[in-house]
Order: structure tokens, then C-alpha cells, then sequence
């Protein structure tokens, strides 16, 4: 492919050292981009392609990977370059060598994100816009969390929702939850933390020291119960992971009640993604959540 060549230009530029890609080994595991290792005698990266027009993803995945180094707390691959040509879009990140099976790092990844949860911003939101898979995720500031959550993801997910064809019920059980969205917080206080945005749990894992490392964010400045919902989703993280995140960050009791509120952004960009199967678990989210204010 034309683009390894302008890759290995950019790379050469970025690290002050002639780069010249001798060896690419194709990566599985994403659903979204193309993810390679490439190396030569000296040097290894990883890299994702997609299309010319994922460029804007890139950029603010790499910025949102700076955001989160920048705070000192858990690691994430270093952005390296990231640039387009006439037919490819790429991003580069420093390669790590990861172990998905260790499980020796749970408490540090708990004590490590309660860290980063620690790391604030005054308003709501973030710098520029990023996605969430490849929904558009909008991060327009606000000192406002539950209207930024009203409008900017519940809100938004649900106008995809009826694009979509997804009407009636799920619908009408969204619009009396935006009504009501401020009886899920009462005397809570909320503070901008800095996410990860896309938390799951497959968007971790450990060096071959036991160490975390956190890639693929969807960052913004959010309750940091956000990410800790997400982490309860799609199988969940270790007992040890929670209970050192709950030591070092304890949380409120009204958690229990918002995660569903939280999760429920996600369950519905899935739906939104993939389709229908996804319709009975948003609606019955949103009974659960209806019926904690009647």
C-alpha cells in the first residue's frame, strides 16, 4: 500500500531518526480501523488505517491519549505522528507489549484510575469533539453536567434512535427521563473529572510487568461514575479492581441508581451501531430508571 511510504516519512520526521518500514504485521481485534505493527531494525509502532475522512478520529484520539499521559497516572501508548494521504487516514502509537491475561495489575488499574478521577477541569466537556466507536460523541463545554448529559448524550443518542427508525416506546420513555433527569442527583456533587470515555474491558490491559495501560478513549471532563458504570458492562473488572478504586475514591450511594442512567448511553449507541437486538435492554434500562421516581 502507497501509504506505508508517507507513514515512514512522517514517523522520521516525529522521532528525529530515518524510519523505514521493513516488516508489517497485520493486528486483529478491532471493528472499526485496520491496525498493524510495523517495525525495522530499531524501532516498532503501531498503527491504525481507516478511510481519508477518519482523520478528525485520529487526531482526537491522539489528543485525548495525550490528555490522559499528561495527568501522570496510568499509561497509555504515546502518540507518535498521525497524517493522511490521498487514499488512507493513520494514526501512530508507541507499541507496548501487552499481557490481556494478567491479572496482577487489578488493583493498581483501580488505584490508577481513581488518580486520574482526581484530575479536574472547571467546566463540563472537552476541547473538541471525539467518537464513541464511530457515533460522533459532542463535547461542547458546560458548567452544567446534567444538561451537558441531557443534551450532548442522552439527548443525542436518542435523535440517532429515531433516525434510525427506533420510535414510539423507546421514545416516550425517553423524553419522560429527560424531563426527570434532575431526580437522579439530588445533593449529589458533581465534580469534572478526566475520562477515559469508552472504559470497557477491552480497552485495557497490562505491560509484562503487571502494569495497566488504558488506549482507545473517547476523553472528555465528566462525573466520573461514567467511566466506573462502563467498567460494569460487557463481563465487568475484578473484585480487586473495585475495591481499591472504592479505597482510594469511594463512591456515593446513589451510584448504584445512575450507572443505569450511564450505561444507558452506551446500550443505546450500540443499538444505534449494530441494530435491534439491542432495542429490549435501552427500553428496559429506562423502566428501571422511570421507575425509581414514581
Amino acid at each position: 500500500m502507497s501509504s506505508w511510504s508517507d507513514i515512514a516519512v512522517q514517523i522520521s520526521a516525529s522521532i528525529g531518526t530515518p524510519f523505514v518500514v521493513e516488516r508489517i504485521f497485520s493486528i486483529s481485534g478491532g471493528c472499526i480501523n485496520q491496525t498493524y505493527f510495523i517495525k525495522d531494525s530499531s524501532h516498532r509502532f503501531f498503527v491504525k488505517l481507516n478511510s481519508v475522512a477518519s482523520m478528525p478520529m485520529f487526531e482526537a484520539e491522539a489528543k485525548g491519549l495525550q490528555e490522559i499521559k499528561s495527568s501522570h497516572t496510568l499509561r497509555v501508548p504515546t502518540p507518535v505522528c498521525w497524517g493522511r494521504s490521498k487514499t488512507n487516514a493513520w494514526l501512530v502509537l508507541e507499541y507496548l507489549e501487552m499481557d490481556n491475561t494478567s491479572k496482577s495489575g487489578d488493583a493498581a488499574l483501580g488505584t490508577g484510575l481513581a488518580a486520574m478521577h482526581k484530575v479536574s477541569f472547571e467546566k463540563f466537556g472537552w476541547v473538541q469533539n471525539n467518537t464513541i466507536g464511530s457515533t460522533p460523541q459532542i463535547n461542547d463545554f458546560s458548567f452544567d453536567w446534567i444538561q451537558f448529559w441531557r443534551k450532548h448524550r442522552l439527548g443525542y443518542q436518542l435523535q440517532l434512535a429515531q433516525t434510525n427508525g427506533y420510535t414510539k416506546e423507546l421514545q416516550r420513555q425517553g423524553e419522560h427521563l429527560m424531563v426527570e433527569l434532575d431526580a437522579f442527583f439530588t445533593g449529589t456533587p458533581l465534580i469534572a473529572s478526566l475520562l477515559h470515555g469508552d472504559l470497557w474491558n477491552g480497552n485495557y490491559s497490562f505491560d509484562p510487568m503487571g502494569h495497566p495501560i488504558l488506549f482507545d478513549p473517547a476523553v472528555y471532563y465528566g462525573d466520573r461514575e461514567t467511566d466506573l458504570a462502563m467498567t460494569e458492562l460487557f463481563g465487568g473488572f475484578s473484585t480487586t479492581f473495585y475495591a481499591a478504586y472504592r479505597e482510594a475514591y469511594p463512591l456515593d450511594s446513589g451510584y448504584t441508581i445512575r450507572k443505569t442512567l450511564y450505561n444507558l448511553y452506551h446500550i443505546l449507541n450500540h443499538l444505534n451501531l449494530f441494530g435491534r437486538s439491542y432495542l429490549c435492554q435501552a427500553e428496559q434500562m429506562m423502566s428501571k430508571l422511570l421507575a425509581e421516581i414514581r
